[in-house]
């Protein structure tokens, strides 16, 4: 169903150091980096598709995330969750909502919620029971 989720991001750099890291604890694997552009990618497991893209609005314009817009990443356990949401706030990422249990979703699913350093909010989850 989808090709790519594109994320408007202000200063690249400090968007890599946040998302690097962020999709290496999920096991996300970076398709493409360049700072000329400036942009990046990573693909989905199995990929190569659907992508998700970090880069400036190509209007030039500052990025402003929509009210009600998230991104949610899958994890395989819930300690990737746990870790995902640690690894972004560590790296100066907002909470939005503590790793756990929301029931009111399914019995298993477990989420964390987060802001990036632009302000685009972020979920990271896993729907099993481990």
């Amino acid at each position: 169903m989808l090709s790519h989720v594109f994320v408007g991001i202000s200063d690249f750099e400090r968007a890599l150091a946040f998302y690097r890291p962020v999709l290496a604890t999920l096991g996300a694997q970076e398709r493409f980096c360049d700072a000329a552009r400036p942009w990046a990618g990573w693909e989905s497991t199995p990929g190569p598709r659907p992508l998700f893209v970090i880069a400036r609005p190509f209007n030039g314009e500052v990025p402003s995330p929509g009210n009600g817009q998230m991104v949610a990443f899958m994890a395989a356990t819930r300690g990737q969750v746990d870790t995902a949401h640690a690894m972004a706030l560590a790296l100066g990422g907002q909470c939005e909502g503590r790793p756990g249990l929301r029931p009111e979703y399914h019995a298993d699913y477990y989420g964390a919620y987060f802001r990036d350093p632009d302000g685009n909010k972020l979920c990271v989850v896993s729907h099993g029971v481990a």
